[in-house]
């Protein structure tokens, strides 16, 4: 259950930028008769804007995810591996953002059919990213500094190839890390 919970946070953290989109298309601003004071107005405001305070409250639900991440890294307990090969794989990246996220801001917001529909993609995507294993192609972490390798490591139980690296900083051969395992595959890693 707790692997399952670090990909869908995962997911939706490289949604991060979405949110940001949508926040800046959504958003709109409070009229002449507006009050400061007023209840009336604040929900008024809140009912024109749902997408842009459902943005925001997804967009903070991403920095937890993205704090939880460092936080469970930092009492990582299992002994680390050494990277016996390494190659930078920091394009997946890219890929997701220009196949999914971008496409995403031209639906129509005033639509409640296009939001359903937009609400079902997002949901369906993640569900596909996750069973697929590729939700660690994740451009929010890429603008964070957190780069991508496949590897191959020596770890205190046998030798593993082909494995994916998730890393706030470069990676090289001989180098050892500490690990969160994500899945059998796939490591969120800092250096040691």
């Amino acid at each position: 259950m707790n692997d399952i919970r670090r990909k869908v946070d995962l997911y939706l953290l490289s949604l991060a930028l979405l949110f940001v989109f949508f926040i800046v298309i959504s958003a709109q601003i409070p009229d002449s008769s507006f009050c400061v004071n007023s209840v009336a107005d604040w929900l008024n405001l809140a009912k024109r804007n749902y997408l842009t305070v459902l943005s925001a409250l997804a967009l903070l639900y991403c920095l937890f995810s993205y704090f939880s991440f460092g936080f469970k890294l930092k009492g990582a307990t299992d002994i680390p591996f050494e990277v016996t090969k390494v190659e930078n794989i920091n394009y997946e990246h890219l890929t997701f953002l220009a196949t999914y996220v971008v496409p995403l801001i031209s639906f129509d917001f005033g639509s409640g059919r296009q939001m359903i529909v937009l609400f079902l993609l997002l949901v369906v995507m993640g569900i596909i990213y996750i069973k697929t294993d590729l939700f660690y192609a994740n451009p929010s972490l890429a603008l964070l500094g957190f780069h991508i390798y496949r590897a191959n490591g020596s770890f205190k139980n046998g030798d593993r190839e082909g494995i994916v690296l998730v890393a706030r900083g470069r990676i090289k051969e001989g180098q050892k890390l500490s690990y969160i395992k994500l899945d059998e595959k796939i490591y969120y890693v800092k250096g040691g």
